[in-house]
């Protein structure tokens, strides 16, 4: 009997300390601005694809305009992701180091900058410049938002709010055809001159309410550990020794090969398979595409966190069911002579991949130490910018050989179920595990 009621009394004691610690960490014990800081996030979030993604919606008129080879169009890609994932690291690093919202708001005008100044390019190679030119400004944005979002969001609000963001993103995107149809329409030159001009309009808005998080709801750890410096080498080396980082290292380089893939090629996949003009096969590709990855990443959050509340692993289940059903979606896309067929391949893809979007910071959140969330993350981007821009380039080689863009999509089928496996496998380590207390996933 005594043992019995010790035991009732643990298990109360338990229940008692869970549901505390809900409350602490509801929605409504959200610091201030915490939402405020998704939704000016968003817009940023939405011009930051933007900005990188409408090149490869006008090809012809660019082509038309400045010659090259299709490797070459494929390297003004490449270039940018390759620069964009290398210097990925240090970028989260400076939003570890620094102040998140400072590090936001001067990536945002500078690459603002550096659209404005591609729409005044003259020559192949002063294109390749401003490219790898946006890929060290960008790189500085993506850790510190999603890093930002998390100091606000530390509860079962994380992943919807990461997902509210990441559709911003999708939205940019899915805009991205809007760069074939000004294109067709004007001049290729006036959508960088327009996007870049609002884009520096913004960041000075933004400079006037973006805030860090406050210091008490940025990371429940020792005062001693939040004042210390943060060191790059000590965190690479940190994150490295860590099995489900790895994992999740290699995941998201085999979504690198899928998205880049998509986002390099599928707009000219979609002007020569399916007869579309430069402007319409720009939407096409995107437009659906993102709309449903709009959809996805919101639902994907919800799920998730509510998922999250009754299994820690729940955040991880998720984005895994989404990649076994997207996989079939991007082969339906690229083997099909019917566009509406290849535009639900694209739905389906779009929908259900999103939810991986949503669920990668809270992910890094679970299971590396609270101090190097941006540079965890901008060490994935390191690995999936060069795969990326690697698959980007092959793309361009095989159109130079004479080799369908369906090999690359093939590629990109198989590499979500590899990556789906790999995400799965991923476990949260014991909170002991971090030289600082972890916070709540």
């Amino acid at each position: 009997m005594g043992c019995s009621a010790e035991m009732d009394l643990a298990v109360t004691r338990n229940a008692t300390q869970r549901r505390h610690a809900f409350v602490m960490l509801s929605p409504r014990s959200l610091p201030p601005r915490a939402w405020l800081i998704v939704a000016l996030l968003w817009f940023v979030a939405c011009l930051n694809y933007l900005d990188r993604v409408m090149l490869t919606t006008m090809r012809l008129s660019l082509v038309d305009a400045i010659p090259m080879t299709d490797a070459q169009f494929g390297l003004l890609t490449s270039a940018f992701l390759w620069v964009y994932g290398l210097l990925s690291p240090f970028a989260g690093f400076l939003a570890d180091r620094f102040s998140r919202s400072r590090v936001i708001v001067c990536s945002l005008f500078v690459w603002s900058v550096v659209t404005w100044s591609t729409g005044h390019c003259t020559t192949f190679h002063s294109l390749l410049l401003t490219r790898a030119l946006m890929g060290i400004s960008e790189a500085c944005y993506i850790p510190a938002a999603l890093a930002l979002i998390a100091d606000y969001h530390r509860g079962p609000t994380r992943s919807l709010a990461t997902g509210i963001h990441m559709s911003g993103i999708m939205a940019g995107a899915g805009l991205g055809g809007i760069g074939g149809w000004i294109a067709e329409h004007y001049h290729w030159s006036n959508a960088f001159n327009w996007f870049g001009v609002g884009g520096m309009i913004y960041g000075v808005f933004l400079a006037l309410l973006l805030r860090d998080a406050p210091a008490s709801n940025a990371a429940p750890t020792p005062v001693a550990t939040v004042v210390s410096p943060v060191h790059f080498w000590a965190a690479m080396i940190d994150l490295l020794r860590r099995r489900s980082f790895l994992l999740a290292l290699a995941f998201w380089g085999l979504l690198g090969v899928v998205g880049w893939a998509v986002t390099g090629w599928m707009p000219t996949y979609m002007n020569e398979h399916f007869a579309l003009s430069e402007g319409v096969a720009g939407f096409t590709a995107f437009g659906y595409l993102q709309a449903t990855s709009f959809v996805g990443a919101l639902a994907g959050g919800v799920w998730a966190d509510r998922w999250s509340r009754r299994n820690e692993r729940g955040r991880i289940f998720v984005p895994v069911i989404g990649l076994c059903l997207a996989a079939p979606g991007i082969y339906l896309a690229s083997h099909t002579t019917l566009v509406v067929v290849a535009i639900a391949g694209l739905m389906l893809y779009g929908f259900a991949r999103a939810s991986t979007d949503s669920n990668m910071m809270p992910i890094l959140c679970m299971v590396i130490d609270p101090r190097y969330r941006a540079t965890g993350y901008g060490l994935l981007n390191l690995f999936a910018c060069l795969v990326g821009g690697a698959t980007i380039y092959a793309g361009g080689l095989l159109r130079d050989s004479d080799i369908s863009l369906t090999v690359i999509f093939q590629g990109a089928a198989v590499s979500m179920i590899l990556a789906a496996l790999l995400l799965f496998l991923i476990k949260p380590p014991p909170a002991a595990a971090f030289s600082a207390p972890a916070d709540a996933a």
